[in-house]
């Protein structure tokens, strides 16, 4: 039997066919980089919008690629129902819910943040748990200590912006093209990490696993253009500065996020990392973090790069909660918002 996985939660409109031994049988994405470019940020209005024109061919494409009868071959249909964007979830949620009356299968609720930690579980015949579970992307940055699949409690994480949003925003800054975090990783090869001293929020407080990076953001503009309120397309800096000031902020950034990673190791006497999210693809937090744990003499289990970014493959924790009874009723609503007590 299968699983079809929907994924919504923001700007990705994806479905995904997964087996009971978690091999994904298909895997379908659709990319709104289009129709956000032009406001270099995500747009949640849009962002449902495209969502509601993509998803049924989406899934249609998932379900054709892995050569399945959706009636005779599906066990359950999974959707991310938090956290996420509200739109965006709502339609996930509407086309798994008619789905599920259509082909008589049972609802599976899904949390965005635990798949993407569960990515790492994939392709891997030995259980990842327990282990300290580490999301890294554009809308979330959190340290969670993962007893089970099931079985999961907050330990700290960003109090204002992500790290991945804090990457894009710098990115545009720096006049690069969005999504900005993929290019200012790469234009960070050519910089000096050490040109510009720029501070590590939070970094050296270990009394918390919270962390901080809009100061981290704000402090690389002051660099550029002051205190003022000058428009960065006026902006002029030569290739040189544009490459020292993406390094320094990289290595700030990555800095903090090993750092937190570490104090989350020796906090909870766990020696197991894993990784997931977007910013889980940069390079240089791979190998940092490939240091910190050979020191810690941890095991670090980063996702594939495929699975980094936002896609429903990940939905194969779906098949946990099969394997516990645990569906969702045909009443339940959309979390938008992170629960960070559980």
């Amino acid at each position: 039997m299968h699983i079809l996985a929907i994924e919504t939660t923001c700007d990705e409109t994806a479905a995904a066919v997964i087996a009971e031994d978690r091999s994904v049988l298909s895997s379908a994405i659709a990319s709104q980089e289009e129709v956000h470019v032009r406001f270099q940020g995500v747009v949640p209005e849009l962002a449902a919008r495209s969502h509601l024109e993509k998803i049924t061919p989406i899934i249609g494409q998932a379900i054709e690629e892995a050569g399945i009868d959706p009636v005779a071959d599906l066990e359950a249909i999974a959707v991310a129902t938090e956290p996420g964007l509200p739109g965006s979830l709502m339609v996930g949620l509407a086309a798994a819910k008619a789905l599920c009356v259509a082909w008589r299968k049972p609802l599976i609720a899904i949390n965005h943040i635990q798949a993407h930690v569960y990515a790492c579980q994939l392709g891997r015949a030995k259980s990842i748990f327990p282990c300290a579970g580490f999301v890294v992307s554009g809308g979330h940055t959190n340290l969670y200590h993962c007893k089970s699949a099931n079985n999961w409690s907050y330990l700290g994480g960003t109090i204002d912006d992500a790290v991945g949003e804090a990457f894009d925003k710098v990115g545009v800054m720096l006049g690069l093209p969005y999504p900005g975090g993929p290019e200012l990783s790469r234009l960070a090869e050519a910089g000096d990490p050490k040109a510009y001293d720029l501070p590590r929020p939070l970094l050296s407080d270990k009394s918390t696993l919270n962390m901080s990076f809009s100061g981290l953001k704000t402090a690389v503009r002051y660099k550029l253009v002051g205190t003022g309120k000058q428009d960065f397309s006026q902006l002029e800096l030569d290739d040189a500065t544009r490459a020292n000031v993406a390094a320094s902020f990289q290595q700030a950034a990555v800095d903090v996020v090993v750092g937190k990673a570490m104090m989350a190791l020796e906090q909870t006497g766990l020696k197991r990392l894993c990784v997931g999210g977007g910013v889980a693809a940069n390079s240089m937090l791979r190998f940092r973090l490939q240091e910190m744990a050979a020191k810690q003499a941890a095991e670090l289990i980063v996702a594939p790069l495929e699975l980094c970014t936002d896609n429903a493959a990940m939905g194969a924790i779906a098949w946990e909660k099969v394997e516990s009874g645990d569906y969702a009723d045909m009443d339940i609503d959309i979390q938008p918002g992170l629960l960070r007590g559980e």
